[in-house]
């Protein structure tokens, strides 16, 4: 199924953008583990929008309700199932969009693949919505794996080409991951989040919207996670990272930088310390022939500019075949890495412990 994810930690999502709620559930989640429920609520406040002026207007408290799995707060075996109500769509702002898709939206696609039976309301399952349950079974994850020593956290590296710091390839710390959590704005350095705010507040002005890149990285991972060919832990986290509406690429260590360098330059020369055999660099991130060396996995997802925008564009009417134009109406973020940031975090957890 296109909405599940996972085959020992097995993910499945449902509902639309502007149904009556949406919701996950997770199979093969085991039993007696104590879920941390500020964990999870601090991980979906970090995604939920409608919070500062570089998010949609739209105002969802994205407060869970969990509906079978636990027993006294530990999951008992069964099923989790867990649900999140849409308590602020205006479903009348895409009534338009039946009939004139949206630039660089799903509209058209899912038009013709669903015979115009799609829900176009807020974008319906296609939305990035769909990322709070997402964010729901990351959290969860997360936790699972934090009890196993391994620490996932993300970051915007850059905004409408203002750079922040990278993470140390080779020495990223748990500490590091969780401190960039607690910022109201994810970045590593604070003077370059003013600036890509500043960058987002003049898009938004403009009727217009940014893009970004997101970096993430996995700590405490052993090696030897992962099979080569098609289930790599490049191929598994990829799957689960596309999964948010709006990333377009993704690369690991160095990714397409590589190209331009020589093998000597690229490789990772072996070395021993306390016992331990590492990398000196971490050009690979973290991932030899599909399989975890042991070293911190690195990677980036590259973030679309927010496609709904206030600037009239070029679309077809649908029941006419004739050219059309339009303006998006409804309430979008003028960018949305910010809140993308936790969205790669969980999505990285689901395929991680599914590794695992």
């Amino acid at each position: 199924m296109s909405c599940s994810f996972g085959k020992k930690f097995r993910l499945t999502v449902f509902g639309q953008s502007h149904s009556k709620a949406i919701g996950a559930v997770i199979d093969g989640i085991p039993a007696g583990v104590r879920l941390d429920e500020e964990k999870i609520k601090a991980l979906l406040s970090r995604r939920a929008p409608g919070k500062n002026a570089y998010s949609t207007k739209r105002r969802e408290a994205d407060e869970y309700e969990i509906l079978s799995g636990t027993v006294d707060g530990m999951t008992c075996g069964a099923p989790l199932c867990a649900v999140i109500y849409n308590t602020d769509a205006r479903s009348g702002d895409y009534e338009k969009l039946k009939t004139l898709p949206r630039p660089s939206h799903s509209d058209y696609a899912a038009y013709i693949k669903h015979h115009g039976f799609n829900d176009v309301r807020g974008g319906g399952n296609f939305s990035g919505r769909m990322t709070a349950p997402l964010c729901f079974a990351g959290a969860v994850a997360m936790q699972i794996l934090e009890s196993r020593g391994i620490y996932i956290g993300a970051h915007i590296k850059s905004i409408a080409g203002i750079e922040d710091r990278a993470f140390s390839p080779v020495d990223v710390s748990a500490a590091e991951l969780e401190n960039v959590k607690k910022k109201d704005f994810p970045v590593l350095d604070d003077e370059a989040g003013e600036r890509m705010k500043a960058e987002i507040e003049k898009a938004r002005a403009e009727l217009d919207s940014v893009g970004g890149v997101i970096e993430c990285a996995v700590t405490g991972l052993p090696a030897g996670i992962g099979e080569p060919m098609f289930d790599g832990v490049e191929n598994v986290v990829s799957r689960a990272v596309f999964a948010v509406p709006a990333v377009k690429g993704i690369e690991f260590g160095l990714g397409f930088a590589s190209s331009e360098l020589r093998g000597s330059e690229n490789n990772d020369p072996f070395t021993v310390s306390d016992g331990r055999v590492l990398t000196e660099t971490n050009n690979s991130g973290g991932i030899l022939g599909g399989i975890t060396s042991g070293m911190p996995v690195i990677f980036r997802a590259a973030v679309k500019p927010t496609p709904s925008v206030g600037i009239e564009q070029g679309t077809v009417n649908l029941e006419t075949n004739s050219p059309a134009r339009l303006v998006t109406g409804g309430r979008h973020d003028p960018c949305i890495v910010p809140r993308a940031v936790p969205c790669i975090e969980a999505a990285a957890a689901l395929a991680i412990i599914n590794l695992m």
